[in-house]
């Protein structure tokens, strides 16, 4: 089914499984959701609802790109399931909106899983970026052979790749790849640009302190996300682990 947001922008959105609702927030910003696979895992135990982001995926391709404007969407979507209150999985991006939505409608929200997101403030992005440059430097000249050719698929699955370490990184890229509908540049420049402007580490800290809600942080030793970068959120967070 699809769902109108409020200025009437469609949003993908597809429902599978019984039980208590869950909402699935795709990372990026500018991708799409890849959790098909694991709504099947959850769908025996959960109401597991997908969606694309504004302007992402399978959904309408128009702004306004907004944290805000997510968050209202993010809303339309738990609304029009019919969920008084639902709760979040976020993974990356998706994990900084999932929280956003439950600081603002803590009402709303039964519990959140916040998966391999980045914490709060921005002493992660050094780090991170040192991390993803040298396990991507063996695989550089071939990255940028790929882009030259317009092959975008193919060269963001090579980035992508970098992100596991279990032995399956093609395999595991191949599948967040497929289908490929195309990464919105606009999109992830418009809320990446406002998440360095706003995202700040100590008012944020102040407004954790009153989130009640339960939470479930979800981290990988590997991660090119310095796992210490989620500390100061799990230190601020009153119900968590």
């Amino acid at each position: 089914m699809d769902v109108l947001a409020d200025d009437n922008c469609r949003l993908w959105t597809a429902v599978s499984g019984r039980g208590k609702p869950l909402v699935m927030c795709h990372g990026g910003p500018g991708l799409w959701d890849m959790y098909g696979p694991l709504a099947d895992r959850l769908a025996g135990s959960s109401a597991v609802i997908r969606w694309d982001q504004r302007g992402c995926g399978r959904s309408e391709r128009r702004g306004p790109y907004s944290v805000a404007r997510c968050v209202a969407d993010l809303d339309a979507v738990r609304a029009q399931a019919g969920a008084r209150q639902a709760a979040l999985f976020g993974h990356s991006w998706g994990a900084t909106l999932a929280l956003r939505y439950a600081l603002d409608h803590p009402d709303r929200v039964s519990a959140l899983v916040y998966a391999c997101g980045t914490g709060l403030g921005w002493a992660w992005r050094e780090p991170f970026q040192q991390a993803i440059s040298a396990r991507l430097a063996p695989l550089r000249a071939r990255m940028e052979e790929l882009q030259a050719q317009g092959q975008d698929r193919e060269a963001t699955m090579l980035q992508w790749s970098v992100e596991f370490s279990d032995g399956r990184e093609r395999e595991h890229a191949e599948e967040m790849a497929t289908p490929w509908y195309g990464i919105n540049q606009d999109c992830f420049a418009g809320i990446w640009g406002e998440l360095q402007r706003t995202w700040h580490e100590d008012e944020l800290i102040e407004e954790c302190r009153g989130l009640d809600v339960p939470v479930l942080i979800i981290d990988g030793t590997r991660d090119l996300r310095p796992r210490w970068a989620v500390d100061s959120l799990e230190r601020a967070l009153p119900d968590v682990r």
